[in-house]
């Protein structure tokens, strides 16, 4: 759903869903960004916590807990889907492709083989992993319930959001790859731990891959490292080192970017002259 909210609601009810779920300025819009926001930090918390020894009373309440958010996620999508201007983009928009994927093997398991740490549905959770990518949504652009923040400040936390998925999601699918071959995986925490040397190449040996497929998380977790990792920190530094360049192109050599002040273009030497405003 492209675009940004106006600050006055609209009274038609499929313009006012769209409204509320964009706004970031009157305080219903804050809350509910607000709401997502937590309920993201602990949905992604219990799939964790699943990792660990725990009772089972503690692991029954953690999965209704699990199914619980994954309803109002739901709703989410749902409302999303039936407020957005063109319905079709909606559904394909990468954001949204992330929503459904995130609760889908919640909501499958629910409704049809029940808890999924107690029975084997390797595809589904294994998939789990990826509601981390939820997070993504919120730096959409620069408004957010507190503020605006600048283009470098969002660029930054895309960056540090994009090291922490690599690491959240290798962990998630390494965990489920490992955890019944591993004796060195009992939880997510081992794993967490074994992405973390691995994709910074220290490789303790401590921890290795047992399975075929914990091989390849291993392999595609530093693929993705190795590409995405250095095509954000670009972006970044490319945006610092252009700042204050004006938009001008060299009618010889195409070189666009040039200094406020350039009268030349520093690739070939053909006359540019960009008009600028002395200082003195």
């Amino acid at each position: 759903m492209a675009g940004r909210a106006t600050e006055r609601p609209p009274t038609a009810p499929r313009e006012r869903v769209r409204f509320y779920l964009l706004d970031h300025k009157t305080l219903l819009g804050r809350a509910i960004d607000v709401a997502l926001l937590l309920l993201n930090l602990v949905f992604v918390g219990v799939f964790v916590a699943q990792t660990y020894d725990i009772s089972a009373g503690t692991r029954d309440a953690l999965w209704s807990l699990e199914v619980g958010i994954a309803a109002i996620f739901v709703v989410e999508y749902v409302l999303r889907l039936y407020g957005a201007e063109n319905r079709v983009a909606e559904f394909f928009d990468p954001y949204t492709v992330v929503d459904l994927l995130s609760v889908l093997p919640t909501i499958v398991a629910a409704l049809t083989v029940g808890p999924l740490v107690g029975v084997n549905v390797g595809f589904l959770r294994v998939v789990r992993a990826i509601r981390v990518l939820r997070f993504y949504r919120f730096t959409r652009d620069e408004e957010f319930f507190f503020g605006t923040v600048s283009a470098g400040a969002l660029r930054a936390m895309k960056f540090l959001l994009t090291v922490l998925v690599i690491f959240f999601v290798a962990s998630g699918l390494f965990y489920s790859a490992e955890a019944a071959a591993n004796p060195g995986v009992d939880n997510f925490g081992d794993a967490f731990y074994y992405m973390v040397v691995a994709l910074t190449t220290v490789g303790f040996g401590d921890i290795v891959p047992m399975t075929v497929a914990g091989r390849w998380v291993t392999v595609a977790g530093i693929l993705a490292a190795i590409v995405l990792v250095p095509w954000q920190a670009g972006k970044i530094v490319k945006a610092w080192t252009s700042e204050g360049r004006v938009d001008v192109t060299c009618p010889n050599c195409g070189l666009t970017g040039h200094d406020p002040d350039a009268s030349h273009c520093k690739a070939c030497g053909s006359v540019i002259y960009q008009e600028y405003e002395s200082s003195e």
